[in-house]
């Protein structure tokens, strides 16, 4: 039996340097999104301002819809995301905020 999806499929090509550039974007993205996960985790120790927490809470959604949209395909833009990103994690390390 011919599956109608498997062949409409369009065969796709998957270069190695691709590969590790869109892992490497994900993991950056991953790093920013564990570092607002700190934050939360810390700001309710002692108590902290909602507004605080609810905008860590926005900031990290906002990384994982990043995420949720990155293509491999897209090398230009998997290298704008993993130059923004690891600057971003650098930048959440060094200030811890």
């Amino acid at each position: 039996m011919n599956d109608p999806v498997i062949g409409s499929l369009r065969p796709h090509v998957w270069d190695s340097e691709r590969s590790v550039a869109y892992e490497a974007a994900i993991e950056a993205i991953n790093g920013v999104v564990a570092a607002y996960s700190a934050r939360i985790a810390e700001a309710g120790n002692p108590p902290a301002s909602q507004d605080r927490i609810a905008e860590y809470r926005r900031l990290r959604t906002e990384c994982q819809q990043v995420r949720k949209a990155l293509r491999a395909e897209d090398a230009e833009n998997v290298a704008r995301v993993r130059a923004a990103y690891a600057a971003k994690l650098r930048e959440l390390m060094e200030t811890g905020a």
